[in-house]
């Protein structure tokens, strides 16, 4: 079946006893053994859950993985994946990072002895100068966050089986709709399903995919083990949010490409990141490794003392911290996302006090780009600049 129609079809038909066609939420936290060394399958939620085994059996299916696993929030996924590492280990990483990530990796790694290197991971002679025989993994965002570089996933994947390492991919902002990093020959895909997997800003959760039988079981100890799961009621919100993924996306991708070009020709916008403009240094990989652009993208104004009067005018889009719903959304994430990043490390890696990020909704593409331009227009005025 096409990608629309599995998504369609998620999670339907799990109860054949009933015919119920929607996820019964099973709010069990035990269950009962037939008898001595008899179990159904399911003793305790931690371990196991019906209505999360219909969501990680619909995430798995949907990234060509083995198997899928879904926890509390997306960094409780990225947290149980870096579990797998140990005192001395080394990390490769996106040197353009989400801020939560980099936070877990500074704050936390560091603490348990795993040091971290960030690179470029779309240059074969950045990985090359940066690998170590300590290194395990490399951690990679593609498009990044928030300004959306583009790395070669079959190159990178090719170095990691060269190097004997972990490839783990951060495919948020793609989905499985757009993008399968497993059937590219990654080992793992993490997704914080917060934003499009949900996709309307009423559940916390993440999602890790695996591929290979060993490192799901040992993915399943970790999960068991650290106990960060997705509770069934959150499932089963995932789990209909899924079904109109395919039609979310690519309103949200006609959306995007729709504004990327307008905003490239505004005069006080001098750099749009998008990865479906012509411009977008990425695109050519972007094409070959992926069927869409997704809904994001990025925007400079043409100075800083913009940024407040342009966030204070915004009507229709949201000012907030998040990305992936149906709503659109702005964020300034030297301030919001990446602001735990120290600020000479945002400047290197283009974070700049002048970005903003747009995480294109579904609404009429005219709506959005009017409220753009009445911002732009009331951020452009002299007025605005005084009360810096």
């Amino acid at each position: 079946m096409k990608m629309a129609t599995r998504l369609a079809q998620a999670g339907t038909r799990q109860d054949p006893g009933t015919g119920s066609l929607s996820t019964p939420v099973y709010f069990a936290t035990t269950f009962a053994h037939p008898e001595l060394g008899q179990s159904t399958g399911y003793d305790y939620s931690r371990t196991g859950n019906p209505t999360r085994t219909a969501l990680e059996q619909v995430l798995a299916q949907l990234e060509g993985g083995e198997r899928g696993f879904a926890f509390a929030s997306g960094m409780a996924a990225v947290s149980t994946v870096m579990s797998m590492f140990s005192q001395g280990d080394h990390i490769l990483a996106s040197d353009d990072l989400y801020g939560g990530t980099y936070r877990l990796f500074e704050t936390i790694l560091v603490r348990q002895g795993i040091t971290v290197d960030y690179v470029d991971t779309g240059s074969a002679a950045a990985l090359q100068n940066a690998v170590r025989k300590e290194t395990k993994a490399i951690f990679v965002e593609t498009p990044t966050n928030p300004t959306m570089k583009i790395t070669d996933l079959h190159q990178v994947v090719a170095f990691a089986k060269a190097h004997r390492l972990l490839t783990i991919i951060d495919n948020t902002f793609m989905t499985p709709f757009y993008q399968r990093p497993l059937e590219l020959g990654a080992d793992i895909v993490v997704h914080s399903a917060t934003k499009y997997l949900g996709g309307h800003n009423d559940v916390l959760a993440g999602v890790v995919v695996s591929q290979g039988g060993e490192l799901s079981d040992r993915l399943f100890a970790l999960q068991n083990a650290i106990g960060a799961t997705l509770g069934p009621q959150d499932c089963w919100l995932l789990l209909r949010g899924l079904k109109t993924l395919a039609l979310r996306m690519r309103q949200h991708e006609e959306n995007a490409r729709v504004l990327s070009a307008r905003l490239a020709e505004h005069p006080l916008v001098p750099r749009v990141f998008y990865p479906g403009l012509p411009s977008h240094p990425g695109r050519e990989v972007q094409e070959r490794q992926a069927t869409g652009f997704g809904g994001m993208l990025s925007f400079e104004l043409a100075d800083k003392a913009m940024v407040a009067p342009f966030l204070r005018a915004v009507d229709l889009i949201t000012f907030a911290e998040s990305l992936g719903s149906v709503e659109t959304l702005v964020t300034f994430p030297s301030r919001q996302t990446h602001a735990d990043i120290p600020a000479a490390v945002r400047a290197a890696r283009g974070v700049t006090d002048q970005l903003l990020r747009l995480s294109v909704g579904i609404e009429d593409v005219d709506d959005i780009w009017a409220d753009l331009q009445r911002a732009l227009e009331q951020a452009g005025r002299p007025e605005n600049f005084a009360r810096q």
